[in-house]
């Protein structure tokens, strides 16, 4: 496992300068607006996301190896009395997803997920963590959330991640 931190950036080509210089690391994927970095040490997937609000937290997560654990976060989570998203099936942030949401008690949005493919769009075809359909894209229009257990699609409106 490895933390993931996603921040918003006013300039996508000068914040991939500076943390490819900070980290000593290149970037593992680049779209428009978007950029990842898979750093080893120490072990981080930062995610930068272009926008409005640059220098601010996205959201943060916790990438896994495998959809077992992810189910295994959720179970935990749930049980413990946080109130989470469920397990669902997601394309976002250019990669498809197995992924549960919670939300700390400042707001800051939690991610648990793995990563199970590549994916050609930023736009979120999955969760909506909080009824609002908000995700990690700080202006995008609109999301379809797929619960996957129930298996139904619905429109809803934001971003992605």
């Amino acid at each position: 496992m490895r933390l993931q931190l996603a921040l918003n950036v006013s300039d996508i080509d000068t914040a991939v300068d500076f943390y490819s210089k900070l980290f000593a690391t290149p970037v593992a994927k680049r779209k428009p607006g978007y950029a990842n970095f898979e750093i080893a040490e120490p072990p981080l997937k930062l995610v930068l996301i272009e926008g409005p609000g640059g220098g601010t937290l996205n959201h943060l997560g916790v990438e896994t190896e495998t959809g077992e654990q992810v189910m295994a976060a959720e179970a935990r989570l749930a049980d413990s009395g946080l109130e989470t998203t469920g397990v669902d099936d997601t394309t976002c942030c250019y990669a498809t997803k197995t992924e549960t949401w919670v939300t700390d008690p400042d707001g800051a949005p939690w991610e648990w997920y793995v990563k199970t493919g590549d994916a050609e769009q930023m736009a979120n075809t999955g969760v909506d963590r909080d009824g609002t359909g908000a995700c990690c894209a700080p202006a995008a229009a609109s999301v379809t959330t797929v619960t996957a257990a129930a298996g139904r699609t619905e429109p809803s409106s934001g971003g992605c991640c």
